[in-house]
């Protein structure tokens, strides 16, 4: 199993590598911004494949290209609405430092997919059917809510009338980053559902796909970046001070009086 995994790591590196090359040379976002969920796709279609097609597996394949077809699509409809993305401005003129970001991405799928992995390349055990109820229900709850957030905000946006605010209406009313809630779920039900066949170190092993993600979002390259953009832009102004005492950081939660 190990030199599978290990064999999955190159993959995933390799992909994104491969992906960098038109990406570098064309200039473009596009190819960039919907990698990602191409790369959990490939990934997991050849977990699949190598390690054996199962009910079990299939369903567990199904959920992660749920996912990437959803996430895909809606960076795709974005990337073509405004045209590039300023994340990569700056860095997509240097081979280095965009090829760089390209060997993370690959690292990034490689992490996050690990439970699946290790799922997809050990014994499918569906002895454990609470396991695999639980995980989907979670699964699915996560995904709903980050498609749904990510619908509210792009409809938001890009209503005329909207411009120069910050959302705070449906989902956004309960929660300053649905979407990120909504993405952490999404990978703790996959953790879940892995759980029925996991054994040993490898539930420890499996363990670093949700905490990745969840660290990822909550300590680096999301939250803490859009809140201090947020500051920047609103943070004199007392009503968004107001939203952001009444409204939770991340969890979908009551308003506070």
């Amino acid at each position: 199993m190990m030199f599978d995994i290990v064999l999955t790591l190159v993959f995933a590196i390799g992909v994104n590598m491969l992906m960098f090359i038109p990406a570098y040379f064309l200039k473009t976002d596009k190819l960039t911004d919907i990698s990602y969920a191409v790369s959990f796709f490939l990934v997991a279609l050849y977990g699949l494949l190598v390690g054996g097609v199962t009910t079990v597996s299939v369903i567990l394949f199904v959920m992660v290209t749920l996912w990437a077809i959803r996430l895909g699509s809606y960076l795709l409809i974005r990337i073509n609405k405004i045209g590039k993305d300023k994340r990569f401005d700056g860095m997509r003129e240097s081979f280095f430092r965009f090829g760089r970001f390209w060997f993370f991405q690959g690292l990034t799928v490689w992490v996050v997919l690990l439970s699946s992995l290790l799922f997809f390349f050990g014994e499918n055990d569906e002895s454990a059917p609470l396991c695999l109820v639980v995980g989907v229900v979670v699964f699915l709850a996560g995904l709903l809510i980050e498609g749904f957030s990510d619908y509210q905000k792009y409809t938001f946006i890009n209503t005329p009338e909207n411009k120069g605010k910050w959302i705070d209406t449906g989902l956004w009313k309960y929660s300053r980053h649905p979407n990120y809630f909504g993405e952490m779920l999404v990978w703790i039900g996959v953790y879940i559902f892995t759980l029925s066949s996991l054994t040993g170190w490898f539930v420890v092993i499996g363990l670093a796909s949700p905490l990745y993600i969840i660290a990822i979002l909550m300590f680096f390259s999301g939250v803490p970046m859009l809140e201090k953009g947020a500051d920047k832009r609103w943070g004199a102004d007392p009503q968004y001070q107001e939203y952001k005492r009444k409204t939770s950081l991340l969890v979908l939660l009551p308003r506070k009086k």
